[in-house]
């Protein structure tokens, strides 16, 4: 995790953020050692494959059969969930710096020169020169591109030829995270991650519909208070929820911004669950499970404190998390306790891992693409 300064900021205080960060790195306890474990799930390799490396923010996207992927090299593939054969294959030319949005159609990701690249079926549509550094997926929806610099303001172009539709700038916090923020679609909403507010858009216009705080940051500095919301964010039927940077974990309507409930958690990477559970693990990686519909906790777990964990999925079997040794580990969705465990290639589990049918696939930090099929 890293922080970027707006220009507002005196370079005293970039600094001062960055040594901050630097010694609480250092001063970091060390992983937990894992409990012998006998296994009460059991799954078997479906596939695996390997891209250059990980050495950005991924977000996995699965649907249509596919798991689409990148790689930091700046390739981009489309690969059959099942299979993991190639359907397409792109290449942006340069390093990317974020994650792949499609609409089963078109392909878009971004890269660290902040150019904006366009594929169809891999072939390469359009490239635009952007203002800003980012680390938010692209989304592609409604025959538009959306894209969130690190600035947090909200661009939208057409997906046939890149011209641009509108863009939204709206009053932003000191400091915000470069590291994935919230861009999702809800129906015909546009939802938005600006600060520690979740925010409707009408994706035709760029105006704003409604807006709701999932946090309300305290502290006496800029660094103390950044709440910044954490991509991707859980939509589970008309609930959209979110972990808010180091303050809280809510969820509100999709449909009018209503908070359905906040619980103070501290915490950097997203939220996963669904209809029953939302899971997410805080800044020490103790994890916490809420009931989805009230917000009451279901358990804890404090076996894996400091295990560097990703982002969790939740599926009708366990609640998986990946660790920074490779490790996928899966607990009982009853009361947390570990029921399996798994290996990957030894190097940090880099993204969230995704789920399609009966598949789940989780990617390392050397580039591993390990998919796992849970009997």
């Amino acid at each position: 995790m890293t922080l970027r300064a707006t220009r507002s900021l005196a370079a005293s205080v970039t600094v001062a953020a960055v040594l901050l960060l630097a010694a609480c790195a250092a001063e970091k306890p060390k992983p937990t050692p894992l409990e012998p474990l006998e296994s009460k799930l059991s799954a078997r390799v479906a596939w695996n494959m390997r891209l250059d490396g990980v050495k950005f923010p991924l977000t996995v996207l699965a649907r249509d059969g596919l798991f689409v992927v990148a790689g930091s090299d700046g390739t981009v593939l489309a690969l059959d969930a099942a299979s993991g054969q190639p359907r397409w294959r792109g290449d942006a030319g340069k390093a990317i710096s974020a994650g792949v949005g499609s609409d089963g159609r078109f392909a878009a990701v971004t890269t660290r020169d902040n150019e904006l690249v366009v594929f169809e079926a891999g072939n390469e549509r359009w490239r635009k020169r952007l203002n800003s550094r980012i680390t938010t997926a692209p989304l592609v929806a409604g025959e538009r591109v959306f894209v969130m610099g690190v600035d947090r303001v909200v661009t939208a172009y057409d997906v046939l030829d890149g011209r641009q539709l509108w863009r939204l700038q709206r009053p932003n916090d000191a400091l915000t995270l470069s590291q994935p923020g919230l861009l999702a679609a809800y129906k015909n909403t546009l939802i938005a991650g600006q600060g520690p507010m979740m925010v409707g858009l009408d994706p035709l216009r760029g105006s704003v519909r409604w807006e709701v705080a999932l946090a309300n940051p305290r502290g006496t500095n800029e660094i103390e208070r950044l709440a910044d919301l954490v991509g991707p964010v859980l939509r589970v039927g008309d609930t959209l929820c979110a972990r808010a940077f180091q303050s809280a974990v809510a969820c509100a309507r999709a449909d009018n911004g209503t908070l359905r409930w906040t619980r103070n958690v501290g915490g950097q990477h997203a939220v996963g669950g669904d209809t029953e559970l939302v899971a997410g693990a805080d800044a020490s990686d103790r994890i916490s499970a809420w009931k989805a519909d009230s917000g009451d906790i279901a358990w804890t777990q404090d076996k894996f404190l400091y295990r560097g964990l990703s982002a969790p999925l939740v599926t009708p079997k366990a609640v998986l998390f990946g660790d920074s040794e490779g490790w996928l580990h899966a607990l009982s969705r009853a009361d947390g306790q570990p029921v399996g465990r798994f290996a990957t290639d030894g190097s940090a589990v880099v993204a969230q891992p995704a789920l399609h049918d009966d598949i789940v696939l989780v990617v390392t930090r050397n580039g591993g693409l390990h998919a796992l099929r849970f009997d």
